[in-house]
């Protein structure tokens, strides 16, 4: 092997690329042969061109389109190479942290399933210890009582504008419920213009709310519209078996499932509602 008149094969085994990519360099200026053979027009490369192959490969690995890397070799300036490495640095942490938020979404959702598995779907009443969870609380301004399914999607566009207008994650956005302040839901009241996200407390980027551990009645079920019938019949079992209501009552969809009947949300919600024992 001639290590001054190299073919674009030789060249291509030598650096561990395809013949398709040094032909792409060399359409696109980056890397062209060396030498041309004045008598058959054959074009060789030279040895000594992988060092500047390998810089191409390192610019392309820290994220560079072929243009920015033609610029860079072009002008020679360690100082812009070094500005953009900055940019990409920065630019990576932040798809880190998204993929480390996504992460945590599919762990959630992927609970939620087991939980979806385990628990009564036929409206039977539980108690269930729930640990200290954190949540994001939105204010929107339709009443969630007040209104069919799609004034429900509205709330949620709301929602999700505000996320995208705040630059919060759209990955929280897989597990949402509604709330209810304790004195609406004591009154019977059924009155909500708040939705909520469950996040992670350490997320800086969103304020999150704690919402303590507590022991709640449940009631899970399928039906959009029984919401309401729903609570009143949890609100009666508390107060039969002397419980009182101690917090915000929390409807939280559990699961989505991708059926679209009459093109609807085809979802599974618990309502829960936090309990102490009444004073005697």
């Amino acid at each position: 092997m001639d290590l001054q008149r190299l073919t674009i094969g030789q060249m291509a085994k030598l650096n561990r690329i395809s013949q398709q990519t040094l032909r792409l360099y060399d359409r696109e200026g980056l890397l062209r042969p060396m030498i041309i053979d004045p008598h058959t027009g054959y074009r060789y490369y030279h040895i000594i061109q992988s060092a500047r192959l390998d810089m191409i490969q390192y610019m392309k690995a820290y994220g560079m389109t072929l243009k920015q890397i033609r610029q860079q070799l072009d002008e020679g300036d360690s100082e812009s190479i070094q500005r953009f490495l900055v940019q990409q640095q920065d630019a990576i942490d932040g798809q880190i942290e998204e993929l480390i938020r996504s992460k945590r979404s599919i762990a959630r959702t992927l609970e939620n399933y087991r939980q979806y598995e385990a628990l009564p779907k036929d409206g039977q009443m539980f108690m269930e210890y729930i640990p200290q969870r954190y949540i994001y609380r939105y204010t929107s301004e339709k009443d969630f009582f007040d209104q069919d399914y799609a004034g429900y999607e509205y709330m949620l566009r709301e929602l999700k504008m505000h996320l995208a207008n705040n630059d919060l994650a759209m990955s929280y956005f897989c597990n949402v419920g509604t709330i209810m302040k304790q004195e609406n839901l004591m009154k019977e009241n059924f009155s909500s213009h708040e939705v909520f996200l469950f996040v992670d407390p350490e997320d800086a980027t969103v304020s999150a709310e704690t919402i303590p551990a507590a022991m709640y009645y449940c009631v899970c079920s399928d039906d959009f519209y029984a919401e309401k019938a729903n609570a009143r019949k949890l609100l009666a079992l508390i107060r039969d078996n002397g419980f009182q209501v101690c917090g915000d009552y929390l409807c939280e969809v559990l699961v989505e499932f991708p059926v679209f009947e009459d093109n609807q949300r085809n979802m599974f919600y618990k309502i829960e509602i936090p309990v102490v024992p009444m004073k005697k």
